[in-house]
């Protein structure tokens, strides 16, 4: 993993539009696929004096804006951890709010993804959410199944342990079967088991509100991601933020621990 504060970035970007930014990023080396943790919500609402839960409906601006812009930059996946299993600890009322919010930008947004062509689907412990969530999803993930663009995935009741752990009961039930032996059992194989198995793991991953942790997310996937920390809280999140991270993700020599730069070398291609 590497990690850049986003403070450390050229100044002059700072200075440079929206355009300027995007005239900066070099298509060839785009991320293929950015994971971000969306943190800062209650913060901003406190700093205006808000209720926490004005926060979250806010953040909903910026899911969209930052889904629009990465589907025209031509990237494959973006994933938003968007419901951690840490978050059920939250207030009863807070959490009631989340999922009725969640439901209404499940449903609303049927025709946002299918004009920008996005293709929708939801990683984690997706029983645990309420029905009224669980066929939103499926409907919306139904109705863009024929996109061709941007995967957009959201982590929802999404905790990475809990997702090893699901992997390694599969391949414990396999073993016990006499499926697989545990010779068998490699890397590609916990890859194949794991919510994600369909994409390639993140190139870049972003924190928003300037926190420095991973709180529980991706933590096999993330093994050789870029890092980009942002102060930016995410309701105030845009674009730009999106440019200017990956502008910071295309000034790295990723070498995974070799001496080849291989953001150069074609990657694996998406499961079907």
């Amino acid at each position: 993993m590497a990690l850049s504060l986003s403070n450390h970035l050229n100044p002059d970007w700072e200075k440079a539009t929206d355009t300027e930014l995007l005239a900066l990023i070099d298509p060839a080396r785009l991320p293929r696929h950015i994971a971000i943790i969306m943190d800062g919500n209650g913060r901003w609402a406190n700093t205006r004096s808000l209720a926490r839960v004005r926060g979250h409906s806010q953040g909903v601006e910026s899911v969209r804006d930052t889904v629009r812009a990465a589907g025209e930059l031509g990237m494959e996946v973006l994933t938003l951890y968007a419901f951690s299993m840490e978050n059920w600890k939250r207030p009863q009322s807070e959490v009631s709010f989340l999922m009725r919010l969640l439901g209404k930008y499940l449903q609303n947004e049927v025709k946002e993804l299918l004009d920008n062509n996005v293709r929708f689907d939801v990683i984690g412990r997706i029983g645990d959410l309420p029905d009224f969530v669980q066929q939103k999803a499926a409907r919306l993930k139904k109705a863009t199944e024929n996109c061709t663009g941007l995967w957009l995935v959201l982590a929802l009741s999404y905790g990475s342990q809990q997702e090893i752990t699901d992997a390694v009961r599969t391949l414990a039930g396999k073993v016990a079967t006499c499926e697989l032996s545990p010779e068998q059992i490699d890397e590609e194989t916990i890859t194949r088991e794991l919510y994600t198995r369909r994409w390639p793991d993140p190139d870049l991953l972003i924190r928003t509100s300037g926190e420095i942790r991973i709180s529980n997310f991706l933590l096999w996937q993330i093994a050789y991601a870029e890092f980009h920390i942002t102060p930016v809280l995410w309701p105030d999140f845009r674009r730009r933020d999106l440019y200017l991270a990956i502008l910071d993700y295309q000034l790295r020599e990723r070498r995974f621990g070799d001496a080849v730069d291989k953001s150069k070398v074609a990657g694996k291609k998406l499961r079907k």
